[in-house]
């Protein structure tokens, strides 16, 4: 196998790599057929191939999407690569195990673990190519690592009378597929295959999780800053498509939207993601306050249930699960807008009303101060830290273990007079040291100048062993001890029931 070009050959045709520092990565293959035409609300198909030796050594395209017009939207690089073919893959592989020169796992499929990795963005942006995911920090620890687009926002997720639901889900189970039927010849190992995301992907991996389509197609999921309970019912998802048609002028229906220009259909959904999630929050209830319109739906055959739910019921209960959230999410979104300083007193009962959190329990909060961070500690506990501790909590009595984390490390980044503490231990702030990236120039808005390597070492380490099939060096989560395993620079820590009267607080609320 040359180093300089190599070249595996699928089911579907031959692609060419580029290798460096003994990592060969191979970009942009298409997994599924271009969602264009007929096709671009209808089920993936499969790809029809190509003749001769495909270039994969470029990124492929991405799906049309919003660019958002905020300092949050400049945190997550979110590149936007022009074509008909978004729905594609990039591998990341040690060049050795293109030769067969590394050992392999016994088995009827020997090869490396397989890492497959969902990226966020609230089911309407982002983009497997962005270079804070580049896997080969996992290929150099011998995992072959995945990452791939879906279709996004009512693409991929709109209710449409002529369309089957959950497209976006269903991109996310053809890419599986393709892993089982392909990554063999990439060196991996398709019965040792670990799903993994964060956010909107960590809520679509447990979806995957769920999913009867699904099954068989992931051994293992972590699930970063993402519950179970992130869906909506067939009417919210229904008014969703019928107000979006309504101010386009156009039927809700595949059709209808099929004959709006792309760029008209993307600014549209943006401003209407943007009264859902803040102006109109109250009047679109649940969806208002999970702030995703375009969020999957439960239609009862590709997400027949609450993903929740199902776990309750013990779907799912045999793939060990890795969990966890960051201690303060939401100050992804207060931070860089400069919103902390500015809350007050009133603003906390406001929101812990919409929440749906009564007045006697909101005690549990009282210690936290200024205002600003006792918003921000109330609504990544709804949104977040206790849709993880349901699915740990539901998960206990299974034959596969779940294990909880909390990330801590707090980022300098956006550090101001008003807001020293800058961005703090905020959403996605982990993905850079999850990925080995954090000394990267595009990792920089999230985690500052100088972010520790020791952390890295520990995150991207521990998530390797988990899909190496390794224990996690912490116990699994039982409801008597609710062990957690603390995430920071300060060495290991390991914690029971952390912040014990706040998880209490949201009893038979969330």
């Amino acid at each position: 196998m040359s180093s300089a070009a190599p070249v595996v050959t699928t089911s579907r045709g031959a692609v060419r790599g580029a290798v460096a520092d003994g990592v060969a990565a191979f970009r942009g293959i298409p997994y599924a057929a271009a969602p264009v035409g007929d096709l671009r609300f209808a089920a993936p198909r499969p790809h029809a191939g190509w003749d001769g030796v495909r270039d994969a050594t470029v990124d492929g395209a991405t799906m049309p999407k919003p660019t958002i017009p905020s300092p949050t939207g400049r945190l997550l690089e979110d590149p936007v690569f022009a074509g008909d073919e978004p729905l594609n893959v990039n591998v990341f592989t040690p060049l050795a195990a293109l030769d067969g020169g590394l050992d392999s796992a016994p088995g009827p499929h020997p090869g490396l673990p397989v890492m497959v990795w969902i990226h966020g963005g609230a089911f309407r942006s982002g983009a497997g190519s962005a270079r804070i995911y580049d896997g080969s920090a996992f290929a150099r620890d011998g995992v072959v690592c995945v990452t791939f687009n879906y279709r996004l926002g009512m693409d991929g997720f709109g209710r449409l009378p002529d369309a089957p639901a959950n497209r976006g889900l269903l991109d996310q189970v053809a890419l599986l597929e393709w892993v089982r039927d392909e990554i063999a010849a990439f060196g991996g190992d398709p019965d040792r295959v670990t799903v993994f995301g964060e956010s909107s992907g960590a809520m679509s991996a447990i979806c995957l999780l769920t999913m009867p389509r699904a099954r068989g197609l992931l051994h293992r999921v972590i699930a970063q800053s993402g519950g179970g309970q992130h869906v909506q019912s067939p009417a919210s998802a229904e008014r969703v498509a019928r107000t979006l048609a309504d101010r386009l002028g156009v039927e809700p229906t595949a059709a209808g939207f099929a004959d709006v220009p792309v760029d008209a259909f993307v600014t549209a959904q943006l401003q209407l993601g943007t009264e859902v999630s803040t102006t109109d929050r109250d009047a679109w209830g649940p969806l208002g306050w999970d702030a995703m319109p375009y969020e999957p739906v439960v239609d009862g055959d590709v997400l027949p249930r609450v993903p929740l739910d199902a776990i309750r019921d013990g779907v799912g209960a045999d793939v060990p699960l890795l969990t966890g959230t960051n201690a303060e999410e939401y100050r992804f979104w207060l931070v860089p807008l400069g919103v902390l300083p500015h809350v007050r007193d009133e603003h906390v009962a406001l929101n812990a009303a919409g929440l749906g959190l009564p007045d006697d329990r909101l005690e549990a909060y009282a210690a936290i101060d200024p205002p600003g961070a006792r918003v921000e500690a109330l609504i990544a506990d709804w949104f977040f830290r206790v849709p993880a501790i349901r699915i740990a909590e539901a998960r206990a009595a299974g034959p596969a273990p779940t294990h909880l984390y909390e990330f801590t490390w707090r980022s300098p980044a956006f550090a101001t007079d008003d807001i020293p503490d800058g961005l703090g231990a905020a959403h996605a702030v982990e993905i850079p040291f999850v990925f080995g990236t954090h000394r990267t120039t595009t990792a920089r808005p999230l985690v500052g100048a100088d972010p520790p390597d020791a952390l890295a070492a520990e995150l991207h380490g521990a998530w390797v062993a988990f899909a190496r099939g390794d224990a996690p060096d912490w116990p699994a989560y039982d409801p008597d001890r609710r062990t957690v395993r603390v995430l920071s620079d300060g060495g290991r820590r390991i914690v029971e029931d952390p912040e014990r009267e706040r998880r209490r607080a949201w009893d038979g609320v969330r």
